[in-house]
């Protein structure tokens, strides 16, 4: 079965395109042209991805992705003509697993979307070998992607699965920024890429806290990187 996709863009002729490309890859494709109608559309679709705008006519497209991640962990790309690095570090905190500036090759974009559904893909699928981490707490599922801590469910996007799972994995070793983006994002690591990694281990210790601190589950080893204690 084909995977499901909605594009979210006020400009007809983008998502049009965008449509077009992806449905030359074999996806299945629903677009939208308002906020209120993509909010419609996935509580209608149910899809595998979403690519959002972020500059909407009706509801910020932030906004939009705020409502999604409240309920769903899909991939989600937010696309923009803002080239602040703050709007992406604004989408990333939110839960965008990706994020994609305007003019872009559509070429590229169908890329990252195969990118990110492999990613979300392997979640889904069923695996005999039952992978469990369970310690300190904290408890992960990678066949169900399902992730409680000190018995509180922790709602993760699939990056954020991805980077707790890695550094339990290697528990008590210290994991570098780069390591991390590299066997994460399947990406060269750059400068800007130390920040995309700070904003989702940020995001990480907000959920795994009380609501009055972050958690300090994992460390910062400062110069080096990131770690979780035996």
């Amino acid at each position: 079965m084909s995977s499901k996709i909605l594009i979210l863009d006020d400009e007809k002729e983008i998502a049009d395109v965008i449509a077009l490309y992806l449905r030359n890859e074999g996806y299945e494709v629903e677009t939208a042209y308002t906020g209120r109608s993509a909010l419609a559309a996935i509580e209608r679709e149910q899809p595998d991805l979403a690519l959002l705008d972020v500059m909407l006519p009706d509801v910020d497209g932030f906004r939009i992705l705020q409502k999604v991640r409240e309920k769903y962990r899909f991939p989600v790309i937010m696309l923009t003509a803002k080239t602040e690095y703050t709007d992406k570090i604004a989408g990333l905190t939110l839960g965008a697993d990706d994020y994609i500036a305007k003019p872009f090759n559509p070429l590229e974009l169908v890329a990252r979307v195969k990118a990110q559904l492999r990613r979300y893909t392997k979640y889904n699928e069923n695996n005999t070998q039952g992978n469990i981490i369970d310690f300190a707490g904290l408890l992960m599922n990678r066949d169900t992607h399902e992730c409680t801590y000190n018995e509180r469910e922790l709602v993760l996007t699939p990056i954020e699965f991805d980077i707790l799972w890695l550094l339990c994995e290697n528990r008590g070793r210290v994991i570098s920024s780069e390591q991390l983006f590299e066997q994460i994002w399947k990406e060269k690591y750059f400068k800007n890429s130390n920040n995309t990694v700070m904003v989702h281990i940020r995001h990480l210790r907000e959920k795994m806290g009380d609501g009055r601190r972050k958690s300090d589950f994992i460390k910062t080893v400062w110069g080096v990187g990131y770690k979780v204690e035996k």
